[in-house]
This record gives C-alpha cells, sequence and structure tokens, in this order.
C-alpha cells in the first residue's frame, strides 16, 4: 500500500532569507577567522576596521555631500552597506537570528522580494533618520535598523489581523515597545550610543512600506487615494 507523502512540521526558509543570512554571518566569519590569522594573511587582522571605514553609515559623510552637491557611489553605498558589517560575532548572531525568524514571517505573507525590499529600504531610513535627527560623528554599523523594518512589517501584519477581528489594534505594537524598553534599560545601565535612533527609524519605514508591499496593498492605497 502507497503511503502518503509525509509533510514536515517546519515550513522550509524562503531562500531569500537563507541568503540573508549566510551574506550576514559569511562576511562575519571572514572576520572572525582573519582576525585570528587563519585567513587573508597579516593583512586580515585589520579587515573589520578596513570595513567599518569603507562601509559603515556616516552622518558626516552624508553632511559634506549635501554641501558639496556631491553624491558619489562609494558613499551612497553606505545607505545600505553598514547593515553587513558588525562590531563584534556576537553582534551579527543576533542580527543574523532576527533575519531568520522576522524574514521567515514576513517572507512567507509577503513575498521574498517585499521581504528583501523591507529589509533594504528599512536599513536606508533608518540611517536617513539617523542622520537628520542626530549630528553624532560615530558610524552606524549593523543590521539592526533593517531588521526593526522587518519587525515593522511583522507588526504591521499583526495590526492588520486584530483590525479584521475588531480586536484592539495597539496590541500590535507589544513587540517593538518591549525591544525599545530592553535597550532604554541596557542603556541606562551600560551606557550606549543614540543607534536605537537608527533601529526606530527602520521600525517606521517597515510599518509605513507594508502598506504598499502587503499582499492587495497597493491596490488598497490606490483606491483610498481615488475616493479622497
Amino acid at each position: 500500500m502507497d503511503q502518503e507523502p509525509h509533510n514536515g512540521a517546519v515550513n522550509p526558509l524562503p531562500p531569500v532569507v537563507a541568503a540573508l543570512f549566510l551574506v550576514i554571518m559569511g562576511i562575519e566569519i571572514a572576520f572572525f577567522l582573519g582576525a585570528r590569522g587563519i585567513v587573508g594573511g597579516p593583512a586580515a587582522v585589520g579587515w573589520r576596521l578596513s570595513a567599518i571605514q569603507s562601509y559603515a553609515f556616516s552622518g558626516e559623510i552624508v553632511d559634506w555631500m549635501w554641501d558639496s552637491g556631491v553624491w558619489p557611489a562609494e558613499h551612497l553605498i553606505r545607505f545600505v552597506s553598514y547593515s553587513f558589517v558588525h562590531t563584534s560575532f556576537t553582534h551579527a548572531l543576533f542580527v543574523g537570528v532576527f533575519v531568520l525568524a522576522m524574514g521567515k514571517m514576513v517572507g512567507e505573507i509577503f513575498g521574498s522580494l517585499a521581504m528583501l525590499a523591507i529589509f533594504l529600504l528599512s536599513a536606508v531610513g533608518g540611517a536617513l533618520i539617523y542622520a537628520l535627527l542626530l549630528d553624532d560623528p560615530m558610524p552606524l554599523v549593523g543590521g539592526f535598523p533593517a531588521v526593526y523594518g522587518l519587525i515593522g512589517a511583522f507588526t504591521f501584519i499583526l495590526w492588520r489581523r486584530l483590525g479584521m477581528v475588531g480586536a484592539n489594534q495597539t496590541r500590535a505594537f507589544s513587540l517593538i515597545a518591549m525591544l525599545m524598553g530592553i535597550q532604554l534599560v541596557f542603556g541606562l545601565i551600560f551606557g550606549g550610543s543614540a543607534d536605537w535612533v537608527a533601529d526606530l527609524g527602520g521600525f517606521a519605514t517597515g510599518f509605513a512600506l507594508s502598506f504598499f508591499v502587503s499582499p492587495g496593498g497597493w491596490a488598497r492605497m490606490r483606491g483610498k487615494i481615488r475616493h479622497e
């Protein structure tokens, strides 16, 4: 007797989520091995610092581009590239775990391309907010603003579902409130930078983009515009 095919209890990761995770961790593993002299020779010890200098986002560079009217590609790429450079293996690992968790949930509902767009554009949005609201000479590195964009998209999903059943939609913002609270506590105890501003900017960008890139979102927005 033929047996019915077995369906796994766990849905596979969308390929773009797995690819993002591999890129983030691949870069970090190269830094990790280079710093220990395992790969790359003596010059590899400085790979992380060199990457931060070349690819971190800098508000001061944005100010220079704005004042000079010159927008070289090598600096424009920093609006995205900073998300793939981290200060430590632990930093990258936390970002990677969030990419796997949030990216899977958002990707399965919005689709892979929409998920990737939210990740990348939230990095841009977080960097812009960081540059506009702060005059901080510290460079911005790490994928948390982009990850917070995925959290914004996940919050949008919860917000829509709660609205459909007539529940209190403010409950959808419990996760971001908890994460911001944790950041506040850690900042008070251990001290910290103002990069939470970029994280919040990434969240807002991801949430706002979801109105357009969620299934049927663009059609809904066009309908609202036509009725106004």
